[in-house]
């Protein structure tokens, strides 16, 4: 992982943890306060016991009255110290609880508001586990922090401090071997920072690989390739058992060597401790203090290893969400970005050139072998739609017409001209503002894992059960949602998959029928529905339509021949302008598609 990843996201945890400063700094003393008393005061009482034993000449009526000094400096050492360690747990859960939420906020805020060039070209799994990651990674180092590296630290610095008066030249030695400790553990860090990064990589796809098997199993099966699936997760899991055996080897290989210097400390304090009396007139109770707070230190240097491992894999496991987090936003809104107001529903197309990158398509689709090309879809294209006009887009695949659709709603920015409504050019509005003046069903109906009337009201959350009760009757949807027996309470699946594919589209029509805006936009939206349904649909629709500047996307020219207007897109371009008999009379483009159609209907 590039250090400035590394850096970025201590930036995002550290400003998180700078929000709630007060349990950040409580945490710090109640873990200094932790270590303190309960390791190092204790310690120094019982010293002084020691020595005074030495001393002798302590009759046993005066055990109380000579030892109650030290009696109570342990009980307050470890009542204070209990009390700091309560502290130091509530302050870091707190830290935890507010920082997970701030994260998972600033993460949806983020992935929610990009555009759908960044979404198509990832794996949605993949994002939700290098969510979770993100979040774990915190209150992992949050923990680490607390419990680890600041009672690490305390204890250097008491060790130094508190020793250096009665042995000097033991605590420049042990200074000295701890400073090479903290080089080679922080260069062996750093080596292994990298494979961290790699193996979290791998879990991510290999999240990533498992969501997109399990989402369309239904492909899976029907195409008998639960084999080559299988293939696929087996490679990406290979490759999770590969890095995570770098990232393992590495990890052995620092601690073999970190354990190796904390056995010389070891050694150096055991001399200390056997001759320190013979060659410095060092008393019992000092020499109980070398080892005491050496063997503290030591046990927390023997543990550095392990935390440095932890902070390895919580950078490693953030590392992808924060490079998320720092991708630029392909479509924002600008500074002073103001509310879109539609009186009329004007829509004018002004000399628009657009172009995709990476190999997406108009379906939003990547195709590898496209990736880092570009691809013209529009050039100096214009086109003006009066307020109240409906429209049809008919064309060939590939020929614009989704793409048109898309730059309406701003899922993604031209590179030249402006699109306008209302003579208010849409990239000077909120795009919240924008979407909400117009109501959009899409090919492929967008439901959530909600109950139908929640389906059908997301446009207008307020809306009464009247309201949406008529909206599905409108939409031909009321009489199959009567027949399931929890009727408009009925969950409908991740995606609708408990509806069939008309159902999902009466219900996605139900919904911009509720949303009642002023704009119309329908993505091939009556093409999954039957020839019945769609007549009645039809119908509903041209009421929908009246008085709405409405834009219609279809193959089925059915769908698109009674509207005001049609209009034949090819590579871009407009070839064909008018209405459905002229069109099919001067014998073009349109005339011919119209012909096969028809014609196969006859057949």
């Amino acid at each position: 992982m590039k250090k400035s990843t590394a850096a970025r996201t201590l930036y995002y945890y550290g400003r998180t943890v700078m929000k709630h400063w007060p349990y950040f700094f409580l945490g710090i003393l109640a873990s200094f306060g932790y270590a303190y008393c309960l390791t190092f005061l204790n310690a120094q009482a019982v010293s002084k016991i020691i020595d005074r034993v030495a001393e002798g000449g302590i009759a046993p009526d005066q055990v109380f009255s000579t030892f109650m000094p030290y009696i109570v400096m342990l009980v307050v050492a470890n009542l204070v110290g209990q009390i700091c360690s309560k502290l130091q747990d509530y302050a870091v859960w707190k830290l935890e609880i507010l920082g997970y939420y701030d994260l998972s906020t600033l993460v949806f805020d983020a992935l929610s508001n990009q555009s759908m060039t960044f979404h198509n070209s990832r794996f949605g799994g993949a994002l939700v586990s290098q969510t979770s990651k993100f979040t774990n990674a915190y209150s992992s180092l949050v923990e680490l922090f607390n419990y680890s590296l600041v009672p690490l630290v305390s204890a250097t610095v008491l060790t130094i401090v508190l020793l250096a008066p009665l042995v000097p030249l033991y605590v420049i030695i042990l200074s000295a071997i701890l400073v090479v400790y903290v080089i080679v553990v922080w260069l062996l860090f750093r080596r292994t920072l990298s494979r961290n990064t790699v193996a979290a990589s791998a879990q991510n796809r290999l999240s990533g690989e498992l969501s997109d098997s399990i989402t369309n199993i239904l492909a899976v099966k029907t195409s008998g390739r639960e084999a080559y699936e299988k293939g696929l997760f087996t490679k990406a899991n290979k490759e999770v058992r590969a890095a995570d055996s770098r990232r393992m080897h590495a990890t052995l290989l620092s601690a073999s060597v970190a354990a190796g210097i904390i056995v010389i400390i070891m050694v150096i304090q055991t001399i200390f401790v056997a001759g320190g009396n013979a060659w410095y007139g060092i008393s019992a109770g000092t020499l109980v203090l070398i080892f005491s707070y050496t063997h503290n230190l030591t046990l927390r240097f023997n543990m550095i290893n392990q935390t440095m491992t932890v902070i390895n894999r919580a950078f490693g496991d953030a590392a992808e969400m924060t490079q998320n987090l720092d991708e630029p936003r392909l479509v924002a809104d600008a500074p002073d970005a103001v509310d879109l107001e539609v009186t009329d529903g004007q829509i004018c197309f002004h000399n628009l050139r657009f172009q995709y990158t990476d190999g997406v398509g108009e379906d939003g689709e990547v195709d590898p072998e496209k990736a880092g090309t570009i691809e013209n879809i529009f050039e100096d294209f214009s086109m003006t739609i009066p307020a109240g006009q409906r429209i049809g887009l008919v064309g060939r695949s590939g020929s614009g017409k989704t793409t048109l659709t898309k730059l309406l709603l701003r899922l993604a920015d031209i590179q030249e001209g402006c699109i306008c409504i209302d003579g208010q050019d849409i990239s000077k509005v909120t795009q919240v503002s924008l979407r909400r003046q117009i109501a959009y069903v899409p090919q492929e109906p967008l439901l959530f894992h909600r109950t139908i009337a929640e389906n059908i009201a997301y446009g207008r959350p307020d809306a009464t059960m009247d309201e949406i009760r008529e909206a599905a009757e409108k939409a031909n949807a009321l009489e199959f949602i009567e027949k399931f027996p929890d009727g408009f309470e009925t969950i409908t699946g991740e995606r609708g998959v408990k509806l069939s594919g008309g159902q999902r589209q009466r219900i996605a029509i139900a919904r911009a029928i509720l949303t009642n805006a002023p704009i119309l936009v329908l993505d091939e939206a009556t093409s999954a529905l039957d020839s019945e349904s769609e007549r009645m649909i039809q119908e509903a629709l041209g009421n929908l339509m009246e008085g709405r500047t409405s834009i219609v996307i279809a193959h089925r020219l059915s769908t698109v021949s009674r509207l005001d207007r049609i209009v034949v897109l090819k590579d871009g371009v407009i070839i064909e302008d008018g209405r459905h008999e002229d069109l099919v009379r001067n014998g073009g483009e349109y005339a011919g598609l119209w012909e096969r159609q028809t014609g196969a209907f006859e057949d």
